[in-house]
C-alpha cells in the first residue's frame, strides 16, 4: 500500500469517529481518565467528599451508555485495524498501541461480556446525577469512572471496598447499584481504552504524515538537492501539525543523515521557537506520554482480567446496608443460609422499595422490628422471630402495610391465587369443560341429533372434555407460574451434628436378586455424598 493511500485511509477513519459518537464525547476533548493517584486512605477520605457533593435527579432522561458502548467498540476496532496497517508496513508503534493490539481478543471478549450483563432499559432505575461532569449518567458509573481515574485504570479490591465503604458513610448505595458496580467498571474501563486509543492513533497518523515528508526529502536530495528547498516550502504551505508525534519522528527520520537534511530541521526548530518550545522538549514530552500511556492501557487491560475473577457476591454482601441490618437476625437463622436464599430475602425488600416511598434501608429496620418483636412475644425460636417470616411468609402483608407498598391489580390477582391454588387450579378445569361440552351440544343440537341420545352424547363428551380441560390448564399454569425455591441453610462445609439427615429409599422387594441391585444403588449414593452426618437406608 503506497503512503498517499495509507495515509487517506487513515484520515478516513480518523473522520468517521466524529460521525460515531455521540455530541456529549468528542474524541479530542476526552483526556484519559488519570487523575491525583491516590493511597488507600486517601481514596477512603475522598469517597466521603464526593458522595456529599453528588446530587441525584428525579427527571428520567434517556441513557447513553449503550449508545456510548457501541461507539466505543467501533473506535477501538478502527485504531486497531491502524495499527495493523502500521505494523504491516514495517512501522514502529508506540509500547502503548502493541499492549492495545495484543490484548484486543480480550477487549471484544469484554465488549461482550459487558453487552450481554447489561441490557436495554437496565439503568432505567438506576438513581442518576444532576450535577458535575457526569450529571444525567448513573450515580454508580459515575464513582466507577472515578474509581478508575484515581488508579489510571487499575482497580484494586482493597481500594474498591474502601472507597465504596467510605461514600456509604455519607449516602447509602441501593442494591441494584452495589450488583451494577462491576458492569459499570467495565464500562468505565472500555472508555478508558477508548480515550488513549484515540491518542494513540492520532500520534500514529501524525508520525505517519513526518515519515511521509521525511521519504520525499530523502527522495529530492538523492535525485535533485537544489529543489529539497522547495519541498520545504511545500510542507510549511501544508501546515503540519508541530506536535509532539509528529516533531519526534521527524528528527528521529532526519537526523544524522547528509548535511542537505539539516535545512527542514533547523525550519522545524524555528517554527517551534515562536511558541518557546524546542526539538528536545517534545521528544523528551512525547517519551513521558507514551509510557503514561502504556501504564493506563496494561493497567486497564489488567482491571479488566481482575473484573472476570473478583468474587463481586462477597462484595456485595459486604457493603449492603440492608445485609448488614438482616444478619442481626433475632432467630440466628438468615446468618446460617446460603447465598441465594439470602439474595432472595434482599430482592424482596428491593422490590418493596420500588413500590412504596420507603427506601431498602427503611424496610429493612421494619422488617427486623418485627422480627423482635415477634421474639419477644413467642420467644427467640418462634417462626415470627425470623426476618424472613416478614419478607416470603405470611408476615410479608404486615410489612407491606407499614411500608404503604401499592400493588397493581395483577399483582393483587397473584396474590389471591396464591392463597386458593386449588380453587384456581380446579376452578377453570371445571368452567372450560362445561363452556366446551355446552358448546358440543349446542352443536349437536342445531345438527338435529333426537333427545334421547343428546344424554349420553353429553356425558361422554364430559369426559372427553375434562381431560382437555386438564391438558390446557396444567399447560397454562406452566407458563404462568414460576416455581418458588425454598429458602435452605448453607451446608456447603457439611451437615453440621443437630441437622443429622437419613436419607430414606422406598422399594419393593420382588426377589432376593434384586436386594443386591438395591444395595448398590444405595451404595453409589453414599459415595457421591460423603458426609459425616448424612446416613442412607432402604425402606
Amino acid at each position: 500500500m503506497s503512503s498517499t493511500r495509507r495515509l487517506d485511509l487513515m484520515k478516513k477513519i480518523m473522520a468517521s469517529w466524529q460521525f460515531r459518537s455521540t455530541p456529549r464525547y468528542e474524541p479530542d476533548e476526552q483526556p484519559p481518565l488519570r487523575s491525583e493517584l491516590l493511597s488507600a486512605d486517601q481514596i477512603e477520605q475522598y469517597g466521603k467528599r464526593l458522595a456529599a457533593s453528588h446530587k441525584l435527579m428525579t427527571a428520567h432522561v434517556r441513557d447513553p451508555l449503550l449508545a456510548r458502548l457501541a461507539a466505543n467498540e467501533a473506535i477501538l476496532v478502527d485504531v486497531c485495524n491502524l495499527l495493523s496497517i502500521a505494523v504491516s508496513a514495517n512501522n514502529r508503534i508506540t509500547p502503548a498501541g502493541e499492549w492495545l493490539l495484543d490484548n484486543f481478543y480480550l477487549i471484544e471478549e469484554q465488549i461482550r461480556t459487558a453487552r450481554q450483563h447489561f441490557p436495554q432499559g437496565y439503568s432505567r432505575e438506576l438513581p442518576r446525577l444532576a450535577n458535575g461532569p457526569s450529571a444525567g449518567l448513573p450515580r454508580v458509573y459515575a464513582i466507577a469512572l472515578e474509581t478508575i481515574s484515581h488508579g489510571d485504570g487499575r482497580v484494586d479490591p482493597e481500594s474498591l471496598n474502601r472507597f465504596v465503604a467510605s461514600y456509604q458513610t455519607v449516602t447509602t448505595l441501593k442494591l441494584g447499584e452495589l450488583w451494577a458496580i462491576p458492569i459499570m467498571l467495565r464500562l468505565a474501563l472500555i472508555e478508558n481504552l477508548r480515550r488513549v486509543a484515540v491518542r494513540i492513533a492520532a500520534g500514529r497518523i501524525e508520525r505517519n504524515m513526518a515519515g511521509d515528508w521525511a521519504d520525499q526529502m530523502f527522495e529530492i536530495v538523492e535525485t535533485d538537492p537544489k529543489n529539497l528547498v522547495l519541498v520545504i516550502a511545500d510542507m510549511a504551505r501544508s501546515n503540519p501539525p508541530m506536535t509532539t508525534p509528529f516533531v519526534s519522528e521527524f528528527a528521529r527520520r532526519l537526523q544524522g543523515h547528509s548535511a542537505a537534511l539539516a535545512l527542514p530541521l533547523n525550519w522545524v526548530e524555528q517554527h517551534l521557537a515562536e511558541s518557546g518550545r524546542t526539538i528536545e522538549q517534545l521528544v523528551q514530552s512525547g517519551n513521558q506520554q507514551q509510557a503514561a500511556d502504556q501504564v493506563s492501557i496494561s493497567n486497564t487491560i489488567g482491571s479488566l482480567r481482575f473484573l472476570a475473577t473478583m468474587d463481586w457476591r462477597s462484595f456485595v454482601e459486604m457493603q449492603s446496608g440492608v445485609e448488614h441490618l438482616l444478619m442481626q437476625d433475632p432467630h440466628g437463622t438468615y446468618a446460617e443460609m446460603d447465598f441465594a436464599t439470602r439474595d432472595c430475602y434482599r430482592h424482596v425488600i428491593e422490590k418493596l422499595a420500588k413500590k412504596s416511598a420507603h427506601s431498602e434501608m427503611d424496610l429493612a429496620e421494619r422488617s427486623l422490628e418485627f422480627a423482635r418483636e415477634g421474639a419477644i412475644r413467642h420467644g427467640h425460636q418462634d417462626r415470627t422471630a425470623h426476618v424472613g417470616y416478614y419478607l416470603i411468609d405470611k408476615g410479608l402483608s404486615t410489612l407491606e402495610q407499614a411500608a404503604e407498598v401499592r400493588h397493581p391489580a395483577l399483582h393483587v390477582f397473584s396474590r389471591i391465587a396464591k392463597k386458593n391454588p386449588m380453587l384456581m387450579y380446579i376452578g377453570p378445569i371445571i368452567l372450560s369443560t362445561l363452556f366446551l361440552t355446552a358448546f358440543l351440544l349446542a352443536y349437536a343440537n342445531a345438527r338435529g341429533f333426537s333427545d334421547w341420545i343428546m344424554l349420553p352424547l353429553g356425558l361422554l363428551l364430559l369426559l372427553a372434555t375434562s381431560q382437555l380441560s386438564v391438558a390446557l390448564v396444567n399447560w397454562l399454569s406452566s407458563l404462568l407460574t414460576s416455581p418458588y425455591p425454598l429458602p435452605r441453610l448453607d451446608f456447603s462445609t457439611g451437615i453440621p451434628a443437630q441437622w443429622r439427615t437419613l436419607v430414606v429409599v422406598p422399594t419393593l422387594l420382588g426377589s432376593t436378586e434384586h436386594i443386591d441391585t438395591l444395595v448398590e444403588a444405595l451404595e453409589v449414593r453414599f459415595l457421591a455424598n460423603r458426609d459425616t452426618h448424612l446416613h442412607f437406608g432402604l425402606l
